[in-house]
Order: structure tokens, then C-alpha cells, then sequence
């Protein structure tokens, strides 16, 4: 059975749940007294994000549905590693799904690229329509199945990305020079925020903090929920809206792992994806709102004044030679322009 039809249904906000084989639980459903398989989900955020919240109500659900069968244990704060670290060891099968930011997955096919670009979408439900289009995205989701035994499940929102620093506010160009900005850790991530006139640095998650407080870093691009949550508040109090990215994260199993499960087991486990992503997307929403509020009442400074269209101006030839490249990249990027013009920022 192609996976494509099974997994790709409905499937766009799956989230960090974690499903590990560990046997021998005895849970009294018609499992007939077996033992229960336990997937790992790696996750590089905290407790408190909601696709923490959205995966473990997933295992709770896929346990029911599976009268034991299956659950999921989600480990947060990069326990498992590094994004990097971990996406192999899911293509190994050491690590059974994880949550991975966009860009790491241009390192396995290039042409996911198109949704990382900056300023590629106009708002979340331009975002939303691409991403419920199983059709539009089947093939890129099913493309590395073959040579990194990785399925996407689904895309999340995983809200808008702006620069932050210790030093100053941001609202030109001419602010972010000379700036170390940690990027993560893809090429287009390097070549957007150079673009954008500051220094690229890529690193892990786990290290921006420290990097950030002995001042290795100037500052980072991210959402308001990660700058709260990891505390980088605390030290790179100047938060500006650039509005520079929008890009999604993925919730991503073994292919292996999804290949294993009997057939009623598996159409339980992605008939429930719609529910976790709908949980997922809505509490980021409001999530957002609440960190922001909360870096304010720690001091940190928001900017709304910033000249995005300056910073626009300067990314966009990169963004006209990455969705030229090849046909795919141009069909995706014009599914995205269509999207835009039907729901205007």
C-alpha cells in the first residue's frame, strides 16, 4: 500500500509524540494480553509548547484507539540531541517520530526549500491552505521514504520568525550589521539572514542560550514562544519584527515504523493526526500572545517598527533563484502565490 494515500490524508499538524519499542505492558485490550509498543518522539522544546501538549494527548488517544497496542512517549528539550542528531537517528530507526524545523529537511531533498524561503507566505491561512492540499504536497512528503526510510506526516504552524538581540532595537537593514544572529542550521537559513545584512551563525537549540549570555551570539530569529520559553529573554532583550519567516515544522515518523503497524492499527493512528493538529496549531495561536506578554513583564522590548519591505527587497533575488531551480519548486511556490492572493495578510 503506497503511504502516500495512508499517511498524507488529513495529516497536516501531527505533533511531537513519542513512540519507542518497549515491550511487555499488559493492557487488558483485545491486544490478546501482547505487549504494548512505545514510539519515541523527539522534541527540541519545552513542556509548556503546544505540540507537547497536542502529541501526548495523541499517545493517549492512539493507546485507546489501539486498545493498547501503541503509545507514544515524548521527549522534550532535546533529550534525544540536536534536530540533526536525532533526524538520523530516525532514518536509522533508533528514534521512532520526531518534531524537526523546515530547514533541516532541505539536507534530505533540496526541494523543500520553497517553504522556508522568507516572506513566502502572507499569513497563516495562506499557510493553512497549502497545507491541507494532500495533493499539492504527496510527492515531497513521501520523497526521502526510499533513501532515509523518513515519512512527513504532516506540516504544523509554527507561528512567524523575527529578530532578537542584546544590543538595540532593529528597524533597518543598517541594524543588523555587524550582529552574530544564530540561524538554524541550513544553507537558506545562512544566506537569508546575510542577506539581511547580519552575521549567520548556525547552531543547535540546545546552545543559544549560553551562546547568547557569554556573547558568542548577538541574538537569534525565532518566534515569541521560543524566545520565552528558552528564556533568551533574559538575555537579548530587544525583540523586533522583521516578519521574516514563516516556516513550518514537520512531524516525522519511520517509514519502517509506520510500515510495522497491522493495518487498523495504522489507519487509527492517522485518522487521529487531524485532531492533533488542529490542537497543536490553535494553542500555538494563542501560546504566542502569552509569551509575548510574559517577555514584557520580564523587560523585554517588542519593536513594531521595523521597514520590512527594505528587508523584503533584500532576500527576494534569493527567493527568485531558489523557486526557479527546477518544476517542482515552481509549482509549489505558485500553489503559494494563489494561496496568498486568497488570503491577503
Amino acid at each position: 500500500m503506497k503511504l502516500s494515500k495512508v499517511v498524507l490524508t488529513g495529516i497536516a499538524g501531527l505533533m511531537s509524540l513519542a513512540l519507542a519499542a518497549c515491550g511487555g505492558s499488559s493492557n487488558g485490550g483485545s491486544g490478546g494480553g501482547g505487549s504494548q509498543t512505545v514510539f519515541k518522539l523527539a522534541f527540541n522544546q519545552t513542556e509548556e509548547h503546544p505540540q507537547y501538549k497536542a502529541a501526548v494527548d495523541f499517545g493517549k488517544k492512539l493507546e485507546e484507539a489501539t486498545d493498547g497496542r501503541y503509545s507514544v512517549r515524548v521527549y522534550p528539550n532535546e533529550q534525544l540531541g540536536t534536530q540533526s542528531d536525532v533526524v538520523q537517528n530516525l532514518s536509522n530507526g533508533t528514534v521512532e517520530m520526531m518534531y524537526i524545523g523546515g530547514p533541516v529537511m532541505e539536507g534530505f531533498n533540496s526541494d523543500f526549500i520553497v517553504y522556508n524561503l522568507p516572506y513566502m507566505f502572507a499569513g497563516y491561512d495562506a499557510q493553512q491552505q497549502i497545507f491541507n492540499d494532500e495533493e499539492l504536497n504527496k510527492d515531497l512528503f513521501t520523497s526521502i521514504e526510499g533513501s532515509k526510510n523518513i515519512t512527513v506526516l504532516t506540516a504544523l504552524y509554527a507561528g512567524v520568525r523575527n529578530v532578537y538581540n542584546s544590543k538595540h532595537a532593529v528597524v533597518t537593514p543598517s541594524d543588523l550589521q555587524g550582529l552574530k544572529i544564530r540561524v538554524q542550521q541550513s544553507d537558506s537559513q545562512v544566506s537569508m539572514i546575510e542577506s539581511m545584512g547580519a552575521i549567520a551563525s548556525p547552531m543547535g537549540q540546545g546552545d543559544v542560550y549560553s551562546a547568547l549570555q557569554t556573547g558568542v551570539l548577538d541574538g537569534a530569529e525565532n518566534n515569541e514562544t521560543v524566545y520565552h520559553q528558552l528564556k533568551h529573554d533574559e538575555v537579548a532583550k530587544f525583540y523586533s519584527f522583521t516578519k521574516h519567516l514563516m516556516i513550518p515544522d514537520y512531524l516525522l515518523i519511520s517509514t519502517k515504523a509506520l510500515e510495522g503497524m497491522d493495518d487498523a492499527d495504522r489507519e487509527a493512528f492517522v485518522g487521529l493526526v487531524p485532531e492533533l493538529r488542529e490542537e497543536a496549531n490553535t494553542g500555538f495561536l494563542e501560546f504566542a500572545k502569552e509569551s509575548r506578554a510574559a517577555s514584557e513583564s520580564g523587560g523585554a522590548q517588542f519593536n513594531e517598527d521595523v521597514d520590512v519591505d527594505a528587508f523584503k527587497a533584500l532576500v527576494q533575488p534569493m527567493v527568485e533563484s531558489a523557486v526557479s531551480a527546477n518544476d517542482v519548486r515552481k509549482a509549489l511556490y505558485d500553489a503559494v502565490q494563489a494561496a496568498n492572493a486568497a488570503h491577503p495578510a
